[in-house]
C-alpha cells in the first residue's frame, strides 16, 4: 500500500473543504450585495454620435479598461474563452464539482496542487476577496460563487468575466485587448485572434505576445484544441486557425477630438461615458486634412482649426481646436476654436444683415467703393484698388472695404455691436466706441465657435441656436435673429462656386455639387486667415494662423483658408435632401432705379426688377433722378451723385427740387452741370484691328476740375484727372458710357462699335 504523506492528506483536506463549501454556499439564504461583484473598473470613454470610441482615459488604477455587453464582444472570444476556463459554466450553479473531483484526484496523484477547479464565477468573485490567503480564499470563492448565481444570470456573470480579466500589461476586459494588440473592437475579433486573447488570462506575463510570441502561439493553439474538442469549430476552421500567424503589434486607442475630450475629462471620471455630436468618420477626415496641409506650408503656416456643423440640428460634427496636438509651435494644446482671434471680413454679412433688417440697406443699391477719410482712419481694400459703383450684393460678395464702412457708418457702431452680441459674439468684451468704424473690417476678436454658430443662423435662415455638442443635452428651442427673407437674401448675396471648381473638370463626369455660400476673412496685418462655407446641410469654419499671432504673406482668407474649407466640405457625407433653401413668397420682386439700385422713382427713366426681403420697407426710393424745369417750360430729369463716400446715401441726396408732379417721356431728357465730350453721343466707331488702334480717350467738360469716374455698360472702367486720362478699348456692339464728377455731376452717352464690315443699328 503506497504510503501517504501529510502534505498528502493536505490536499485531500483542501478539496474536501471545497466541497463542504460549495455545499454549505448552495444552501445559503443570507442576503448578498451581488452587485459589488459585477463591478467593472471602468476607464471614462467620450463616443461619438453613433457610439464609436473617440478617446479614452485611464481609470483610478491607471489601467485600460472598457466594458462591453456581450452582444459586443465576438463569439469566438465567448466560446474560446467558455472552452478554455469553464467549458461546463451553463450546467454548474458556481462551483463545479466534476472539475473539483478531477483536480483533486490530480492533485492527489501529484502530491502537491498542480490542478485548479475555478470556475468562470469563482474567478468573478475573486477580486473582492484579495486580502484572503489560503485555504480560506477558495472557501469564500467557492461559497461566494454559488451565492451570486443565486442572485444573478449567468449572461451577466460571464459578460462581467470578460469585462475585468487580466490581457496583459495594463489591459483589464477583452475590448482593451482587443484595441491594443489588433487594432480593432472586441466584437470585430476573428478566431485566431480570440483564441490567442482567450488564452491569456491564466498568465498573462508568461504568455504575452510582444514578450514571448512562441509561447503565446503555443497557448493560442491549445484554445484553439479545445474549442474544437467542444464543438465550438470544426477540424476545417480549426487548421486554418492554427496556420495563421500572431500578427500582434501594439495599437494606440483612439485619440481624436483631443481638445473636446480634455474639457469633457472631469464629467468621464469614475469610468463614466459622455456621448457626442460628433462623428468619428468627419472628425478623423478633419484632423487629417488640417494636419496635411499644415505640413504642406512647411513653417510658412504654423497652425490651423476647424469646425463643422450639421446646418439644421446645430450640431457639431467635428472640432480640431489644432492641425498638431503635440506637435504645434506655440502649444498645439491651445483650443483655437475657442481663441479669440480677429475675423477679418467673416463679419461683414452680419453687418449687412443688420443694416437690410432694419431697412436702411437694400441689396441691389449702388455704394461707393472709394477713397474714404475720417481723418485718423482712412479704410481702404486690400488691393489698394478702388471699383467705383458696386452693389451691396457685389460689395459684399468682393468683400471690398469702403462699402462696408459706409453701411456701418449708416447703422451706427452701437447698433452693430448689440446685434453682434445678440448673435452670440460674447467675446466681443470691450465697449462699442473701442471698436469703432473699425468694426466693419472684422478689427475686433471673435472665436471661430461664435462665428459658426453665427453662420448656422443664416443657413437655418435666421433662427438661433446655441451649437450642440453633447448628444443627451436637449437642444434649446431656436430663437429667430433673422427674418427668414433677409437670410435668404444673404444666401444670394453669398452664393459663389468654390474656386477650384470653375474648372468643369474638377467635377466629376455624371456628377454634380450641391451649391454653396462662402466668406473668406483676412486680419489686419495678415494674422489670421479664415472662410466659412455653408448650405443647407453643412456649415464649415475654418481657421489659419500662427499661435504667436506672427504675421505671413501667406494668410490670405481667399488663398490659403477657402481651399482647405472647400476639400473639407466637398468630402463631407452627402445628404438625399435639397441643399439650397426655397424662397417661397419671403422674397418679392421690386422694380429698381437701375442706376441707383434704389426702388425706382416716378422720375427713373431706366429700371430693373430684383428680389427683396417681403419684409423689407420700400420707404427708401431712389434721389439720384429729379425733376426741374427748364427755360422752355418743360421739366426735365436731373442726375446726380454725391460729391464723396462720407455719408453716401442714393436715398438721400438731397434734392432742392421737389417734384409736383409725375414726367411723360415727350417732357423728360437728362440734364446735367458735367458733360461727355468724348465720344459724342450716338457715336459710332469702326474697328481697325491695329495694335492700340481701337482706343479711345475719354473725355469731359469736368476733367480739368474734379476727378471724373467713367463706367462702360454699369461697369467701372476707371477715374481720369487732369494729368491722367482713361483710354476705353472698343469693343463691338451698343455700348452706354457714364461719367461721374466729383461733385456728384453725371451725364450718360451710347455709342456703337462696329466690325470694319457692315453696320450695327440702335434699337428703337
Amino acid at each position: 500500500m503506497r504510503h501517504i504523506s501529510w502534505k498528502h492528506l493536505g490536499v485531500i483536506l483542501f478539496t474536501g473543504l471545497l466541497l463542504l463549501a460549495g455545499a454549505w454556499g448552495l444552501f445559503s439564504w443570507l442576503p448578498m450585495d451581488a452587485m459589488s461583484y459585477l463591478t467593472v473598473p471602468r476607464s471614462g470613454e467620450i463616443h461619438d454620435r453613433r457610439g464609436v470610441l473617440l478617446h479614452p482615459f485611464l481609470n483610478a488604477a491607471d489601467q485600460w479598461c472598457f466594458e462591453r455587453d456581450l452582444s459586443q464582444i465576438s463569439p469566438y472570444l465567448i466560446h474560446a474563452t467558455l472552452a478554455t476556463e469553464d467549458h461546463r459554466f451553463y450546467d454548474h450553479w458556481g462551483i463545479d464539482p466534476i472539475a473539483i473531483v478531477r483536480a483533486a484526484w490530480q492533485n492527489l496523484r501529484s502530491g502537491r496542487v498542480v490542478s485548479g477547479a475555478s470556475t468562470i464565477t469563482m474567478q468573478v468573485v475573486k477580486p473582492r476577496l484579495m486580502s484572503e490567503r489560503g485555504f480560506w480564499k477558495k472557501i469564500l470563492q467557492a461559497v461566494q460563487a454559488v451565492r451570486l448565481e443565486r442572485h444573478v444570470d449567468k449572461a451577466t456573470i460571464l459578460q462581467t468575466y470578460l469585462n475585468t480579466a487580466p490581457y496583459g500589461l495594463n489591459l483589464v476586459g477583452c475590448e482593451a485587448a482587443a484595441r491594443r494588440y489588433f487594432g480593432k473592437t472586441a466584437r470585430e475579433l476573428t478566431l485566431p485572434e480570440s483564441a490567442l486573447l482567450a488564452g491569456l488570462p491564466k498568465a498573462p506575463s508568461s504568455y504575452m505576445p510582444f514578450a514571448h510570441p512562441e509561447r503565446a502561439k503555443i497557448r493560442r493553439d491549445y484554445v484553439l484544441q479545445r474549442m474544437r474538442e467542444e464543438g465550438y469549430i470544426d477540424e476545417e476552421e480549426y487548421r486554418a486557425a492554427v496556420a495563421t500567424p500572431l500578427d500582434v503589434r501594439r495599437h494606440e486607442f483612439p485619440g481624436y477630438a483631443r481638445h473636446v475630450a480634455a474639457r469633457l475629462k472631469p464629467f468621464v471620471a469614475g469610468g463614466k461615458t459622455m456621448q457626442t455630436t460628433l462623428d468619428a468618420d468627419v472628425q478623423a477626415l478633419a484632423e487629417r486634412m488640417l494636419r496635411e496641409t499644415i505640413r504642406g506650408y512647411a513653417g510658412k503656416i504654423g497652425n490651423a482649426a476647424a469646425i463643422v456643423v450639421d446646418a439644421e440640428s446645430a450640431e457639431i460634427l467635428a472640432w480640431v481646436g489644432s492641425a498638431d496636438f503635440f506637435q504645434t509651435p506655440g502649444g498645439g494644446q491651445v483650443d483655437v476654436v475657442r481663441a479669440p482671434r480677429s475675423p477679418g471680413s467673416t463679419l461683414k454679412p452680419f453687418l449687412y444683415a443688420a443694416a437690410m433688417e432694419r431697412n436702411v440697406l437694400y441689396s441691389s443699391e449702388m455704394l461707393l467703393d472709394n477713397t474714404l477719410d475720417y481723418g485718423l482712419y482712412a479704410p481702404e481694400n486690400a488691393d489698394g484698388k478702388y471699383r467705383g459703383l458696386v452693389s451691396a450684393s457685389e460689395a459684399l460678395r468682393r468683400s471690398l472695404n469702403v462699402p462696408a464702412v459706409l453701411v456701418l457708418e449708416r447703422l451706427g457702431v452701437d447698433t452693430v455691436y448689440t446685434f453682434l452680441r445678440d448673435m452670440g459674439f460674447r467675446s466681443l468684451k470691450r465697449s462699442a466706441d473701442f471698436y469703432g468704424l473699425g468694426f466693419a473690417l472684422g478689427d475686433c476678436e471673435v472665436t471661430l465657435e461664435e462665428l459658426a454658430t453665427a453662420y448656422t443662423m443664416v443657413a437655418n435662415l435666421g433662427e438661433w441656436r446655441p451649437l450642440r455638442l453633447i448628444a443627451t443635452v436637449r437642444a434649446p428651442t431656436p430663437q429667430r435673429k433673422l427674418s427668414r427673407g433677409v437670410c435668404l437674401q444673404l444666401y444670394q448675396m453669398l452664393e459663389q462656386t468654390l474656386p477650384e471648381e470653375l474648372d468643369s473638370s474638377a467635377v466629376p463626369a455624371g456628377g454634380s455639387t450641391s451649391r454653396v455660400c462662402w466668406k473668406t476673412g483676412t486680419s489686419t496685418g495678415q494674422r489670421d486667415a479664415w472662410t466659412v462655407i455653408f448650405n443647407r446641410h453643412y456649415v464649415v469654419g475654418v481657421w489659419m494662423g500662427n499661435n504667436d499671432g506672427k504675421p505671413s504673406t501667406w494668410l490670405v482668407g481667399a488663398r490659403a483658408a477657402l481651399p482647405l474649407a472647400g476639400r473639407l466640405f466637398r468630402a463631407l457625407p452627402a445628404k438625399t435632401d435639397a441643399a439650397w433653401p426655397e424662397v417661397g413668397d419671403d422674397l418679392v420682386s421690386v422694380e429698381v432705379c437701375a442706376t441707383s439700385g434704389l426702388p425706382a422713382s416716378a422720375w427713373c427713366e431706366h429700371k430693373r426688377q430684383v428680389s427683396l426681403p417681403r419684409s423689407q420697407f420700400l420707404h427708401r426710393v431712389c434721389d439720384v433722378h429729379y425733376p426741374v424745369q427748364g427755360t422752355d417750360n418743360l421739366m426735365h430729369t436731373v442726375e446726380r451723385f454725391p460729391g464723396i463716400a462720407k455719408g453716401w446715401d442714393l436715398a438721400n441726396v438731397q434734392s432742392p427740387v421737389t417734384p409736383n408732379e409725375s414726367p411723360s417721356s415727350s417732357t423728360v431728357k437728362r440734364v446735367s452741370g458735367a458733360r461727355i465730350l468724348v465720344p459724342a453721343d450716338r457715336a459710332e466707331f469702326v474697328l481697325t484691328g491695329e495694335k492700340q488702334g481701337d482706343r479711345i480717350r475719354l473725355e469731359s467738360s469736368a476733367d480739368a476740375e474734379t476727378p471724373v469716374h467713367w463706367y462702360v455698360d454699369d461697369r467701372y472702367v476707371g477715374t481720369s484727372t487732369a494729368t491722367a486720362p482713361v483710354f476705353l478699348a472698343l469693343e463691338e456692339g451698343e455700348h452706354r458710357l457714364t461719367c461721374m464728377s466729383g461733385r456728384g455731376e453725371v451725364d450718360a452717352v451710347e455709342f456703337r462699335v462696329v466690325p470694319p464690315k457692315g453696320t450695327l443699328r440702335f434699337k428703337p
